[in-house]
C-alpha cells in the first residue's frame, strides 16, 4: 500500500522544524548506510546535539504518531527515531530496499513500513521525486510540505536526482502489528469503510457488523 497523508505538519510546525534544522549541521548520508545502500546513496543527513534533536523529533514525530491515518495504515508497535535528509543539486538515492532489521543491539526492530515526511514545498526543488515500485508499476510522489508518504519497506524505491534547489525530508520506519503488507492494506480498506459507516449511519446494523469485523480481524492478525 502506497498512501499519501496530507497535512501531518501545519505551516507553523513546518516553520519551527526548519528553524531547528538550520541550527544543526549535515554530514555525508553514506555514514549511516549499509554496504549495499552506500553504493547508491548520495545525500546528507542532519547531525546535531541531543537537545536540538529531541526538540525536533518531538515536533515532527509527535505530529506523525498522533495522526489517525498513520495509526490506521501503519498500525505501528515500534517507530524508529527519524533521519533528516537533505538533497541538493546533483544528489540522489539509487534503487534500494530498506534494511529488514534496524536499530542497535538490544533495541532492534523489524522495518515493515517506511515513512517519508516532506519538510519543504515541491516548488523548492526540481527533480527529487520519490519513486516506488508497486504492483501497478512505478509511482512517483512529490507532495506538498507537511505531507507524509507511507509504503512497505520491502518495496524497491529510489530518489530521482535533484537538478536544482534543495529537498528536505524526515524518514522513519515502523514495525507494524500486521507484518504482512497485503493484510495491512486489507485491514486499512476495512477501516475506511468502517469510519464512513460510523460517520453516516452510526446506529445501523451494517455499521455494527463492519465495526465488529474490523476489530476482530485486527485481533486475529496482530502480532504482539
Amino acid at each position: 500500500m502506497l498512501l499519501e497523508i496530507p497535512g501531518v505538519l501545519d505551516a507553523q510546525k513546518l516553520a519551527q522544524a526548519r528553524a531547528l534544522i538550520e541550527r544543526g549541521r549535515f554530514v555525508d548520508g553514506r555514514l549511516s548506510a549499509g554496504k549495499t545502500a552506500a553504493r547508491v546513496k548520495h545525500n546528507e543527513e542532519l547531525k546535531s546535539d541531543a537537545r536540538l534533536m529531541e526538540s525536533l523529533n518531538s515536533l515532527v514525530m509527535g505530529a506523525l504518531l498522533q495522526h489517525p491515518l498513520f495509526q490506521a495504515a501503519a498500525m505501528p508497535c515500534r517507530v524508529a527515531t527519524p533521519y533528516y535528509a537533505r538533497y541538493t543539486t546533483g544528489m540522489s538515492y539509487g534503487d534500494h530496499v530498506d534494511d529488514p532489521v534496524m536499530g542497535p543491539p538490544g533495541g532492534q526492530y523489524r522495518s515493515d513500513v517506511s515513512t517519508t515526511l516532506f519538510l519543504n514545498e515541491p516548488d523548492d526543488y526540481a527533480g527529487g521525486e520519490l519513486v516506488i515500485d508497486t504492483t501497478y508499476g512505478e509511482q512517483q510522489v512529490k507532495p506538498a510540505a507537511g505531507s507524509a508518504v507511507i509504503y512497505p519497506s520491502s518495496s524497491l524505491h529510489h530518489i530521482n536526482e535533484v537538478t536544482s534547489g534543495e529537498r528536505l525530508v524526515a524518514v522513519t520506519w515502523s514495525q507494524s502489528m500486521l507484518r504482512d503488507p497485503d493484510k495491512r492494506e486489507l485491514v486499512f480498506q476495512l477501516y475506511q469503510a468502517r469510519e464512513s459507516l460510523l460517520e453516516s449511519q452510526p446506529e445501523s446494523a451494517t455499521a455494527t457488523r463492519v465495526d465488529h469485523a474490523y476489530v476482530n480481524l485486527v485481533r486475529m492478525w496482530s502480532e504482539l
